[in-house]
């Protein structure tokens, strides 16, 4: 019996969560904005289309600094994690300025992120197990 490549699954992994994320948030929304209003569906999936991208951007970053001398990336690293912070806490700060009471719908969508790697984790675990039945 010949196994896969892990290197290819964690990358097929790694592919596939943003687009679960966007996919989450968008069939989450539509419950958030009937039973409550267009504004919160929309704020929801902006929040997990900030999470997706969040999490495109940091996959990306990590693989280019990890490619470089340890000095360079740890530095590059520092910097570009904490211009990352500042764009969530603006996103979180417009969006409270904007609609003060959407804040807990783009919150809830940006956690879309958790609930895509739990069934991630959840869904390993099960391949996991059955490689070794």
């Amino acid at each position: 019996m010949q196994t896969e490549n892990p290197n290819a699954l964690e990358e097929g992994i790694l592919r596939r969560i943003p687009i679960e994320i966007l996919a989450a948030s968008a069939i989450l929304a539509i419950p958030a904005a009937l039973l409550f209003d267009l504004p919160t569906g929309l704020v929801f999936f902006a929040g997990g289309a900030l999470s997706a991208l969040g999490f495109t951007g940091l996959k990306q970053s990590l693989t280019r600094f990890l490619a470089r001398d340890r000095k360079g990336a740890l530095r590059s690293g520092i910097i570009l994690y904490a211009l990352r912070l500042l764009l969530i806490c603006t996103a979180f700060l417009l969006i409270i300025r904007l609609y003060p009471r959407k804040i807990l719908a783009f919150g809830a969508g940006f956690s879309m992120l958790v609930l895509v790697s739990l069934i991630e984790g959840i869904r390993g675990l099960l391949l996991l197990r059955t490689w070794k039945d």
